[in-house]
């Protein structure tokens, strides 16, 4: 199957969330939560992470999650991953519950396709101080894809997580799961990256975003907005509407998209220091806001 089909499929299987310009939404991927140990490259980023995602909770925002938040090709299970990032993942479940969470599966946690894995490993968690099971992601869903279809105009904004245009970390994915456990992720700790990840191959990074373009000028110009490059994208009204929300693994910072009031913006949280030299975390406007209106083919108005 070609990247053009597996796109198609994905586009056409969506899940299809209705938004209108009162509707706020935080996209972040990439994340690749780990263990905490030198391996787990989000730990340097996770208090900027909770941090700004507490704040979109407190807001009113709805959260979707474009692929790899779990790093599960380093690890076997999703339980040590948990123990290492509870408060966030009690953070997502807060958002769960109020039904504003989105989740989809990239190439690094592709065992998410799968609702019986997702049932058997995310529904609950024992929890050793009252020595019993709680409830986690109960009835959570994962998906391929999520379109964001407006009310109003009925433009649609196509989120996924990107993998789909490269054939090795999608059909393939078992053995770069393999490899990354074996090999990578212990070279990793002696800075070795792996060089079948586009985002530290810069020619195979290339070739995935031509791809996706592609696509995108063949199905009319749809507005997509993915991940897995980890190289942030905000294109010019005219341009091709190809969207990427960055990662949550980046040094000292964590990228994304919002969308509020009908209009779209690429953001960063980081590290800062005050004046008197203490530190905060705060928010920095990259590109944006743009109306989404202004990437929508006036024919189709």
């Amino acid at each position: 199957m070609s990247s053009k089909s597996r796109l198609t499929r994905a586009y056409t299987n969506a899940k299809v969330v209705s938004f209108d310009d009162t509707s706020k939404f935080i996209l972040f991927s990439d994340c690749h939560r780990g263990d905490n140990s030198f391996a787990d490259d989000f730990a340097n980023n996770r208090n900027i992470y909770f941090h700004a995602l507490k704040t979109y909770f407190n807001r009113g925002f709805q959260y979707c999650e474009l692929g790899d938040g779990d790093e599960l090709w380093e690890h076997l299970s999703f339980e040590p991953i948990f123990e290492a990032h509870k408060n966030i993942y009690q953070l997502l479940r807060d958002f769960h519950l109020e039904k504003r969470l989105h989740m989809i599966w990239g190439n690094h946690d592709m065992v998410y396709k799968d609702p019986n894995y997702v049932k058997e490993h995310l529904s609950s968690y024992f929890e050793p101080i009252d020595n019993c099971n709680k409830e986690l992601f109960e009835g959570i869903t994962y998906h391929e894809a999520v379109v964001l279809k407006h009310s109003e105009t009925g433009q649609e904004l196509f989120l996924t997580h990107g993998h789909q245009a490269d054939w090795w970390n999608y059909t393939f994915w078992r053995w770069g799961r393999f490899l990354v456990r074996v090999l990578w992720k212990p070279l990793q700790v002696w800075g070795i990256a792996d060089p079948t990840s586009p985002a530290k191959n810069y020619k195979e990074l290339i070739k995935v975003e031509r791809r996706i373009k592609k696509w995108i000028l063949e199905n009319d110009e749809q507005l997509t907005i993915s991940g897995h490059t980890h190289r942030p994208r905000f294109p010019s009204p005219g341009e091709i509407p190809f969207f990427n929300d960055g990662s949550c693994v980046h040094p000292r910072s964590i990228t994304g998209l919002e969308i509020e009031n009908g209009a779209i913006s690429l953001i960063k949280w980081q590290i800062a220091t005050k004046t008197d030299g203490t530190l905060q975390i705060v928010r920095v406007l990259l590109e944006g806001p743009q109306k989404l209106l202004a990437f929508k083919k006036a024919k189709n108005l």
